[in-house]
């Protein structure tokens, strides 16, 4: 390679790289803040018997599941098989998390519950689709392992600074689930 070509080259990476910790700095001014919430005021009741109990039934439902299931299952969802649904909004799962997303003072925009295969339980709100684990908030957080916490950056929402903060749910065996939480996170202090 032209020597040229390898100075311009390292000239590009250090440039880029003296935006780095800038650009992180930025976004992480609120991963803080959001994960004290999620350890103080959600966390305590991840463990609550509600949660724990429709994550692990619904492992056993979906246990013996194939990908090609889980992408049925999927598609039905974005089509809007409304008894499909209905099974995941209106549950008992989901019905204690309105009352907790309720309880928040605002800070809690959505809430949605996910098995270990990355299959919505519960949710507070829709979600447009059912199936998640192909996305950050399950992978980094259930395929990690108990007591991780994943925040996402801040996007904007009708006005609001809302970041996805994804939690592992685990029992006394390890590892059972996930849930996603959008926080608002100007009404953090």
């Amino acid at each position: 390679m032209n020597i040229r070509i390898k100075v311009a080259a390292l000239a590009a990476a250090v440039s880029l790289l003296s935006f780095a910790p800038a650009m992180a700095q930025e976004e992480a001014a609120h991963v803080k803040p959001a994960t004290a919430y999620v350890k103080k005021s959600i966390e305590p009741w991840l463990n609550d018997p509600v949660v724990i109990a429709a994550v692990i039934e619904s492992n056993k439902q979906h246990r013996r599941l194939m990908q090609e299931d889980i992408d049925k299952l999927d598609k039905a969802w974005v089509a809007k098989d409304q008894a499909l649904i209905d099974s995941v909004r209106k549950n008992k799962l989901s019905e204690f998390l309105i009352k907790k997303k309720d309880a928040s003072g605002g800070v809690i925009t959505e809430v949605f519950v996910m098995d270990n295969r990355g299959l919505n339980v519960g949710q507070t709100d829709g979600t447009s689709d059912l199936w998640q684990a192909d996305e950050a908030k399950w992978q980094k957080t259930y395929a990690v392992g108990p007591g991780t916490i994943f925040v996402d950056k801040v996007e904007e929402e009708d006005g609001k600074k809302i970041a996805q903060v994804s939690v592992t749910i685990a029992d006394k065996d390890g590892a059972i689930g996930a849930a996603t939480f959008g926080i608002d996170v100007s009404k953090l202090k």
